[in-house]
């Protein structure tokens, strides 16, 4: 029988550090995003006047090939700017998203990187 030599003994090696290597980036992930809750947990409830400068929203496609199904996630984003002139994106629910009208003065609340809400005002 013909043997492969090399490929034989090399893929065991291989798929291993694949493993290892996806498996850390899915810890990596984790850890990041416990960390970013935390930290937004433990941050000042602020409320600023701000001024809604734009919005977006990002859809992704996702394709199953054995059922032959596709869907897709929307996310949405609304960047404000506050009186010293800083702005800050941050992700808003879809109803939310649809409230704001770029150009809007109000005042926004946010804990950390977390939209909380907005109110014209």
């Amino acid at each position: 029988m013909f043997g492969f030599g090399f490929i034989d003994s090399v893929f065991p090696v291989i798929f291993t550090v694949m493993f290892v290597g996806i498996f850390a980036m899915f810890i990596v992930t984790a850890v990041r995003g416990i960390g970013r809750w935390h930290k937004n947990n433990n941050s000042p409830r602020l409320t600023v006047p701000a001024t809604v400068v734009s919005k977006r929203m990002e859809v992704s496609h996702h394709h199953n090939s054995d059922t032959h199904m596709t869907s897709s996630s929307t996310w949405y984003y609304a960047t404000f700017q506050v009186e010293s002139g800083d702005r800050m994106e941050l992700t808003v629910s879809g109803s939310d998203y649809g409230y704001l009208v770029e150009g809007d003065h109000g005042k926004l609340t946010f804990q950390g990187t977390r939209f909380l809400g907005f109110d014209r005002g």
